[in-house]
Formats: C-alpha cells, structure tokens, sequence
C-alpha cells in the first residue's frame, strides 16, 4: 500500500484553504502568509499528482479530486486529535481527573472547595482547564466539566448544580457612603451594574427586570453600567464603586466573609431550563474518579442555594 501522504502541518493547511476557498483566510487562520498556503498546497499537488484548486483571478473552487481530500484531511486531524487526547489522558495516569470550569464559576465557587475534595479523596488528584472556550471531550485533554446551559447534550451525562438566583450586592463601605438604601428606589442614586446575556430567547436579569420586580415601573436604565462578565461586575461591586446584580451562587463566599452584603433579599430566577451542570461523557460513566467528583460536586452544591 502507498502510504505517501503529507504530514499534519500540510494536512491543516489543505483543509483550512478548502474549508475557506481563499489562500489569505486560510493563512490568517494558520498565521502563514498567503505565499505559504499556496506552496504547501502546490506541494500537495506534486507529491498526489493531482488537482485540488481549479484558480482564477477572481474564485477558487475544489476539484473533484480536491473535495475528496479535503473532506479526508478534516477526517484525519479529527481522528489524529482524538487519539492525542486519549494519549494524554492515559500519560497522566489513573489517578489524575481533569476538570474544565470557566474562570468565574472557578475563582468564585470550585477552587474555595477543592481542599474538602482532597481531604475526601487523597487518591484523587484535580488538574484545572480554566477557560471560557467550549471543551470538546474527544478531542480536549479534560475529563469533567462545568457547563452553564440546559443540561442536553447528546453522548453526555449532565447533572444539575444549582439554580441560578441573581440578587444585588454592595461592599460593606457602600451602606456607610452617606447615600441611603432604606428602600429600592434608593438605587437609583448609586451606580448600578449588571450584565448582558441571552440564549434561546432567554435574557440574564437586568436592573430593569429587578426593579419591575420590586414594583418600581418608572425606572431609567439608560445609565447603568454593562460588563462584559459577571466577574467584573462583582468586583465592581467590592471595590465600593457600585451595585451589582450577582449569582447568588458566585457570590455566596463574599457574602459570608464580609467583602459584600446584600442590601435587599429580592432576588430573581432565571427560568429553570438553564443551570450550572457537572459534565461527562457516557461512556465515562463508570469512572470512579468521574463518579466520586460528581457525587461531591453535586453535594457541595446543594449547600450553596440560598
């Protein structure tokens, strides 16, 4: 058999010009230039002995025979990652459990609790993967993750964490500022921060949403303040400079060590199709370390509802 074929660096190359039809996205992607996308796929062309790219002044279009290997060349990296990533979990051996977490749910919440992990399973030692990027299973060295969605993920085991109560905080030094907030109108003289996020047509609450519902309909929210994550806001928030809106869940630890207070108990569900869920693949079911980190995940969780 002719096993002749380019190598991986060639592999992506090819399958970026054809996913793109165009040499200078590709190269974008690849951080290339254009005179090297073009030359590794000349490349491929000699070593084949084929065409992949009928060119013009103006298009580009696959061939025939260069819609078969480009089509074979994703097929290749797919599988090529899949198995690096087995590699790398069998590497780190049996006694490792990787765990993906956005940098908010991990700051916030999980790396405050992992020393009660530990102490419970000293057999069981917990990597992080800190990032806001969607992890893939098969193809990401992570075995666990931490996802906030709906929970339905097809090949995945998902297992609710908490329901998402959003509420204001304050720094502490906020109530003594001289400004009142005796009752919720009294926001309105302070700088008022939140978030913005929505997915299948449901929206993170906003001020106006909470002050609608503490029966305030006359309410401006043209001068409040948006954050790009709810990490900032909160900051915002301890810094003394603010009012937040805030996951109660995120926030439970500033909460009881004194950095935020709560200057109202009116706090706002978001509907319940959406939560935090601890993640697996099906097939990782049986994992002992997968099953003691979600038996404890789930349990810690449950002591965090307000």
């Amino acid at each position: 058999m002719d096993r002749t074929f380019p190598g991986t660096r060639a592999l992506r190359t090819l399958e970026s010009a054809g996913r793109h039809l165009n040499f200078t996205r590709a190269a974008d992607e690849l951080r290339l230039t254009p005179a090297a996308v073009s030359y590794q796929v000349k490349e491929i062309e000699d070593q084949l002995g084929v065409v992949i790219f009928h060119r013009t002044s103006r298009t580009m279009r696959l061939t025939e025979a260069g819609r078969l290997l480009v089509e074979a060349a994703g097929e290749a990296l797919d599988l090529v990652s899949r198995a690096a990533a087995r590699a790398r979990k069998l590497s780190r051996g049996l006694s490792v459990l990787k765990v993906t977490a956005d940098a908010q749910f991990a700051s916030k919440w999980l790396m405050r609790r992992v020393e009660r992990f530990s102490a419970i399973h000293p057999g069981i030692e917990l990597r992080f993967d800190i990032s806001y990027e969607l992890r893939d299973f098969d193809q990401d060295d992570v075995d666990v993750a931490i996802r906030f969605g709906t929970g339905r993920y097809p090949g995945l085991r998902a297992h609710r964490l908490f329901d998402n109560v959003i509420i204001p905080v304050c720094s502490p030094r906020l109530l003594k500022s001289g400004l009142p907030l005796a009752e919720p109108r009294d926001l309105m003289k302070h700088t008022l921060v939140h978030i913005e996020w929505s997915r299948q047509g449901v929206t993170w609450p906003n001020w106006r949403m909470w002050m609608a519902a503490a029966g305030i309909d006359d309410f401006d929210d043209s001068r409040t303040v948006v954050f790009g994550t709810s990490g900032d806001a909160v900051q915002a928030a301890i810094d003394g400079s603010a009012v937040a809106l805030a996951d109660f869940a995120m926030v439970a630890n500033d909460l009881s060590e004194g950095r935020l207070v709560r200057p109202f108990e009116l706090g706002i569900r978001i509907p319940p199709e959406f939560a935090y869920f601890v993640v697996y693949p099906e097939a990782s079911a049986g994992d002992p370390r997968i099953a003691a980190f979600r038996d404890w995940i789930v349990e810690e969780a449950a002591s965090t509802r307000p």
